[in-house]
């Protein structure tokens, strides 16, 4: 059929109408870490194209994007009495391949003029996320060093109000928008349990969140308690600079890595008394010097009513959102990041694409019904999830049911889970020195080299130290 003129002007009144809708649509995205960055980006995308986008506004409230992956030396209160966002600390080295978190828009070679190894320090890993943002142009959206304090929803006019303080000039200031994506991660708000006679503990206690430095416990006997990454990391960090022991205390199952000499795991901590702690199969370990909290942290948004909030632990798939994104009760409110997590910056990028395209009405939600529906289905799914083989798969899974529907550029999501596999083999096999394998990149190819140092002997994370390509006879490949 051919098409008239009165067709094509039609199809551009159309056009004409939905851009000046798109235009006035107000986005408040909170936070400038990975995930509300991801959600930049994809609208970043659609305007490089000369495609109108809606009005954003990021709020961050570290001086910084990049979220969780800034370091900062404090704890407790930052300068403006806020609490610390930042768990990072000093010689954290990624502990999963960068090959399995590589943008699909933006490799790790396009970055840095060149492949490097597959477990590079959290600095390198910082300046490619900011790579890619600065490259986009993005920070132009953002409020750095601004707080949201309160946000709230009015039914009738279909609106937001969000009310952030701006940290610097100590002043409050209310925005209405269409949306709101809470993409303040949920990895900075300690859980904290308590255990009989920590309060009489005459040495230090901290929680993961407040560990800064493994050359602190040089010479040190630590207690650590949890069984999961931070205190797997955090436990052979320490052994790295050199604590004299480390004894990691599991509640349900030991992670059971070929620990070096100087470790072990324990089952729960029962009490405390003096320097010595008593575990629940009747063993001791004494002369503790330190105790450490690796027990995780609690999906916090105390900016959000009892109406909105997401209440969870760490899992796969969160209920109650549809997609594991959009708040069931009102899907104009949006959570990034929220999921436990193999995949990161790619499924962060997954979920901003595929929300994009619902603000932009190239996605149209389905019926309550069925959103509840899949909500329920995903869930049943996530209940027949056994090891770590199964959860790999479960999430792989979830970022193609994404992808299909979106514009991001391919990514062999089947790949990276593949390489996730091998990297939950390589550190069974031994722990110290897995971070000197090497794996190929999903996104060009290319084949990681090895550094330059090994891990073990790596104490300088510096930039400009991992990226020298020199090589000492002292320290051969």
């Amino acid at each position: 059929m051919e098409e008239t003129l009165d067709d094509v002007n039609d199809l551009n009144a159309e056009k004409a109408t939905n851009s000046d809708q798109i235009k006035h649509i107000r986005i408040g995205l909170i936070g400038a870490g990975a995930s509300g960055l991801a959600l930049l980006r994809a609208f970043e995308k659609i305007r490089e194209t000369n495609h109108v986008i809606p009005q954003i506004v990021c709020y961050e409230k570290q001086a910084e994007c990049g979220g969780l992956w800034n370091y900062t030396w404090r704890t407790g209160l930052d300068e403006h009495g806020e609490p610390v966002h930042g768990s990072m600390y000093r010689y954290l080295w990624s502990n999963g391949p960068k090959e399995c978190l590589e943008f699909a828009d933006y490799s790790f070679e396009e970055h840095f003029g060149k492949s490097i190894s597959s477990y590079p320090p959290r600095a390198v890993l910082h300046h490619y996320i900011k790579g890619r943002i600065d490259k986009s142009n993005v920070q132009n959206y953002i409020h750095f060093n601004t707080v949201v304090r309160w946000v709230s929803y009015c039914i009738d006019r279909e609106k937001f109000t969000v009310t952030v303080k701006d940290l610097k000039k100590d002043t409050m200031t209310s925005e209405e928008f269409d949306y709101v994506v809470v993409a303040s991660g949920h990895f900075s708000v300690p859980h904290i349990p308590y255990f009989e006679g920590l309060d009489k503990f005459p040495g230090r206690v901290l929680h993961a969140h407040d560990f800064r430095g493994a050359d602190e416990f040089v010479g040190k006997n630590l207690l650590l308690i949890g069984s999961s990454y931070s205190a797997e990391d955090i436990g052979v960090q320490c052994h790295k600079y050199g604590a004299k022991t480390i004894t990691i205390s599991y509640r349900t199952r030991p992670m059971g890595f070929k620990w070096p000499s100087n470790m072990k795991e324990v089952p729960l901590l029962i009490r405390v008394i003096g320097r010595t702690a008593h575990f629940k199969d009747g063993s001791i370990q004494e002369n503790i010097d330190a105790i450490i909290l690796c027990t995780g942290y609690l999906h916090s948004f105390p900016f959000l009513p009892d109406d909105l909030r997401l209440k969870t632990y760490n899992r796969l798939y969160p209920s109650n959102l549809y997609k594991g994104i959009f708040w069931l009760d009102n899907p104009k409110l949006i959570y990034l990041g929220m999921q436990d997590q193999y995949f990161t910056f790619n499924m962060f990028d997954s979920q901003a694409w595929y929300a994009r395209d619902v603000i932009l009405k190239r996605i149209i939600l389905p019926t309550r019904k069925e959103m509840e529906m899949n909500i329920r289905e995903w869930l049943e799914n996530e209940e027949k999830v056994v090891g770590k083989y199964d959860a790999i798969d479960f999430q792989a899974e979830y970022i193609r049911d994404l992808l299909q529907y979106t514009d991001y550029p391919t990514l062999d999501v089947q790949h990276v889970a593949k390489l996730f596999k091998e990297w939950e083999d390589d550190k069974d096999e031994n722990i110290l020195t897995y971070r000197d394998k090497t794996f190929p990149s999903v996104i060009t190819g290319t084949m990681a080299p090895k550094h330059h140092t090994h891990w073990i002997e790596a104490h300088d994370d510096t930039l400009e130290t991992y990226l020298n390509e020199h090589r000492t006879l002292s320290n051969p490949i």
